[in-house]
């Protein structure tokens, strides 16, 4: 029987001496939860987690993308897109996605995530030389200018080969390598840098009937065997970011529970991305009547996220996240 292993993180100035630190960060734990399918969770001592997870849990995250994990990171999201869920249309122009992108730079982004195809629940698939004709424009053009790394948001080889072959230095495909057999060849042949998302079915279906025997520990599992093949055919591990997925073929409590446990995911011993900005959950959990006023929800829960150690948040709003990333930062650490 699997089992896996939560730390229990905690980010007070007095460190116990036998709490186990997170190498690089503020974050320590002494005690971990205990979770193996159809039995109940259990609090173990930080001592007797195995080693190769307490090791995955503990070292530091190295650099990707020029980035450090010692501080939380924004990656400022430009869609370039008619249909996307928050700000479909608004930047599908070269020049609107230029002034976008900038604005976001600005504002304190650390990286900048284009993507030319929506992938909301219900969103249909765009044809590759539409999604090519989006993206690569701006990313040529940008990528010249610009000293913040360029991720490019794709399930297509295509599209990301010639986004990497323009300047985008992470592949952020939000199917797990999984829509195009070729994606790993392409992210292990190029040695770049991979973020690997977990989502349940396509898009089109994603939202319809979302099931899973234990939500958290069947996505780790996903992502410690998508992390596994890539390490086989060539990739190194150390150029590996994960992301649960919130919102891609989850129920609301899908979500909740990955937030909840989402410190599971450091015994992958690989950077987590979170993306929850802007997204149904908050609306529905904040009783809001506008799809617009999600952005309280939105900080809220990536600071949540951020007490749990998780080091990338994926964001609309820049501004007003890297200013509380700022300061949750600032209150805990000396």
């Amino acid at each position: 029987m699997t089992e896996y292993f939560r730390p229990i993180l905690n980010t007070d100035i007095s460190i116990p001496d036998d709490a186990r630190v997170m190498r690089g960060t503020h974050f320590w734990f002494t005690h971990a939860e205990k979770l193996a399918r159809n039995t109940e969770p259990q609090i173990v001592l930080a001592k007797n987690i195995p080693d190769n997870i307490l090791q995955n849990i503990t070292n530091e995250r190295v650099n990707i993308c020029r980035l450090s994990f010692d501080v939380p990171r924004v990656m400022g999201i430009l869609n370039v897109t008619p249909d996307s869920f928050s700000d479909g249309g608004k930047y599908s122009s070269v020049e609107t996605a230029e002034v976008h992108l900038k604005s976001m730079i600005s504002d304190g982004a650390d990286i900048i995530d284009i993507g030319g195809e929506s992938t909301r629940p219900g969103a249909v698939e765009v044809e590759i030389s539409e999604e090519i004709s989006r993206v690569i424009p701006i990313i040529d053009k940008m990528a010249k200018k610009i000293s913040v790394p360029i991720s490019v948001d794709t399930r297509k080889s295509e599209v990301a080969g010639l986004a990497v072959s323009n300047g985008a230095v992470l592949v952020n495909d939000v199917s797990g390598l999984t829509f195009d057999p070729k994606m790993s060849e392409l992210c292990v042949k190029q040695n770049i840098p991979v973020c690997i998302m977990h989502s349940q079915g396509l898009p089109e279906t994603m939202q319809a009937k979302p099931t899973y025997q234990d939500v958290c520990l069947d996505i780790y599992d996903f992502l410690s065997e998508q992390i596994e093949k890539l390490v086989k055919s060539g990739m190194q591990r150390k150029n590996i970011i994960v992301d649960p997925g919130i919102g891609f073929g989850k129920t609301l409590k899908h979500n909740v529970d990955l937030l909840r446990r989402i410190s599971l995911f450091h015994g992958l011993g690989v950077p987590i991305l979170i993306g929850v900005s802007r997204k149904k959950f908050i609306k529905t959990i904040a009783e809001l009547e506008e799809n617009e006023d999600r952005l309280s929800g939105s900080v809220s829960v990536a600071l949540f996220a951020r007490s749990q150690g998780v080091q990338i948040f994926r964001v609309h709003d820049v501004k007003e996240t890297v200013q509380a990333m700022k300061l949750w930062h600032s209150i805990h650490s000396e």
